[in-house]
């Protein structure tokens, strides 16, 4: 490895911290197939379409000689992006391709309250773990990510795992109406990051106001990223978080690859 500039020395660019392999790459996306689980919506509402892929050419085909599909999905299916427009509290808001580029590349923070969740499926975040974690870490960072960690990516490969329901519906970790009221109108965060199948709590549909995450976030123009992976690797604070959805003309949401862009021990001399 290359050595580290001298003392007093301008600081070392993002190329070179990449080149001296002192940045870690770390993929928070799931993988994208027919097996993912998609959330069973109440009758009311449009159900989500499953990811799905349509043949359309083949190298064994005759006279073909590349490898095509069709994709069919729903805009919120597996790792996705939620822009503004998807709730109607945020009606006006942006659209998928209407989201500026510097708020998709941010500082990320994760609060871990996986031995909690494991504890209690339907546990929900509430402002003063928030609060305590900022006592213990610092401020969340304006214009970044909030990322909440559940351990709940270890159930993602089972539908059933995954929703953990029963006849009364899901039960999966969350928000709190007044903590989702209080990191939208209260914080400068960008957005907020979960592992399960949405950014609201699977019993959220019984919340006063139902699905509080989507309508206070998306509501003041704030983003939703779920069904993450691999936020054990990352650190509490010091990440940057990379979203990337699909430029969706129109769109509420998207399919998106997630990353968090994590300096190694080596970048601090």
């Amino acid at each position: 490895m290359p050595p580290l500039p001298a003392a007093g020395s301008p600081p070392a660019s993002l190329a070179q911290l990449f080149g001296r392999g002192q940045v870690d790459v770390v993929d928070l996306t799931a993988t994208l197939s027919e097996a993912t689980p998609v959330l069973p919506l109440p009758p009311e509402m449009a159900a989500i379409p499953p990811f799905r892929l349509e043949r359309l050419a083949h190298y064994d085909d005759p006279a073909e000689i590349s490898l095509q599909h069709a994709i069919h999905t729903g805009e919120h299916v597996g790792t996705h992006f939620d822009a503004p427009r998807h709730w109607w509290s945020g009606r006006d808001g942006e659209d998928v391709a209407g989201v500026p580029v510097r708020r998709l590349v941010a500082p990320a923070v994760v609060l871990d309250a996986a031995e909690a969740c494991r504890r209690d499926p339907d546990f929900l975040l509430e402002v003063e773990h928030v609060r305590s974690w900022q006592d213990r870490h610092g401020p969340l960072p304006d214009g970044g990510w909030l990322l909440f960690r559940t351990g709940w990516d270890a159930r993602s490969h089972s539908q059933e795992l995954f929703l953990n329901a029963d006849r009364e519906g899901p039960h999966t970790p969350g928000v709190s109406p007044e903590c989702a009221r209080w990191l939208a109108e209260e914080t400068g965060i960008a957005g907020f990051g979960v592992e399960t199948v949405g950014t609201d709590a699977g019993q959220a549909f019984r919340f006063d106001p139902p699905f509080p995450a989507h309508r206070y976030l998306l509501g003041t123009g704030k983003y939703g990223v779920t069904q993450l992976q691999n936020l054990a690797l990352l650190p509490a604070t010091g990440a940057v978080l990379v979203v990337a959805p699909l430029k969706i003309a129109g769109g509420s949401g998207s399919p998106a690859r997630v990353l968090a862009l994590v300096p190694t021990s080596a970048a601090f001399g």
